[in-house]
């Protein structure tokens, strides 16, 4: 089974447009577990514009499931991530004022700067996982430096979908296999959601979860969070 970590940056988003607590996003993490999340993703950017840092400590300590923080490795990150130790660490090569991500690590010209963050936070009993594209010298990358798992940047697949699936997925199940061969686990995001995801999960052996935030707080909007997370939850069985 692919688990399902729920992405709560749009809630924060939502929260910070009126400088108050409405939506209250510690409720709504809790509530995303109850109603079947298996992990809570956020990813603090510097601007603080949904997650905010003051955030992290807060829901570390009510997420009773996985949680996730992922964002660029620059030392406030660091420290945020080694003093509230979540599950998971994953590394993005954003820059700054970056919208969105839209590219993973080159895991191969950064390989001695990802090599001292990934074992820094894995002293601290913290798994690692690098944002990357779908090609076998970046997962192969991501294995030298240590990391304990990927995150495939499934934007292109996302994109693709509609015109060509089977063209769209051919990378995807390429880099899987490579990962699945050389003993580095599996993660997936960007841009997955109710149409495009099943099929993902079938075409990409091994996948051990996904992070799914925009496309399932849209969701939400008109079939409720609970219904819009147990939708999710079974296009992963």
């Amino acid at each position: 089974m692919t688990n399902l970590s729920v992405n709560i940056n749009k809630v924060a988003l939502l929260r910070n447009a009126r400088g108050s607590n409405l939506p209250n996003l510690i409720q709504v993490a809790q509530d995303c577990e109850a109603f079947g999340a298996q992990g809570i993703t956020v990813h603090p950017r510097p601007d603080q514009r949904h997650i905010r840092y003051d955030d992290v400590p807060a829901l570390k300590a009510v997420v009773k499931t996985e949680f996730n923080i992922e964002g660029y490795p620059d030392r406030a990150l660091i420290d945020l991530v080694i003093a509230n130790r979540p599950h998971q660490c994953t590394l993005v090569p954003d820059a700054p004022g970056q919208l969105t991500s839209d590219h993973g690590w080159n895991t191969l010209d950064n390989q001695s700067f990802l090599k001292e963050i990934v074992g820094e936070l894995q002293r601290y009993g913290i798994r690692v996982s690098l944002f990357v594209n779908p090609e076998a010298k970046m997962v192969e990358g991501a294995k030298m430096v240590g990391a304990d798992r990927i995150e495939l940047y499934t934007g292109p697949y996302a994109h693709g979908f509609g015109e060509n699936a089977a063209a769209a997925i051919e990378p995807f199940t390429k880099a899987a296999e490579v990962a699945n061969k050389i003993g580095i686990g599996i993660n997936a995001g960007h841009d997955l959601n109710l149409t495009n995801l099943r099929f993902f999960r079938v075409h990409c052996p091994g996948l051990l979860e996904v992070s799914i935030g925009h496309a399932l707080i849209c969701d939400a909007l008109y079939y409720g969070l609970s219904n819009t997370i147990n939708m999710y939850r079974r296009q992963l069985t």
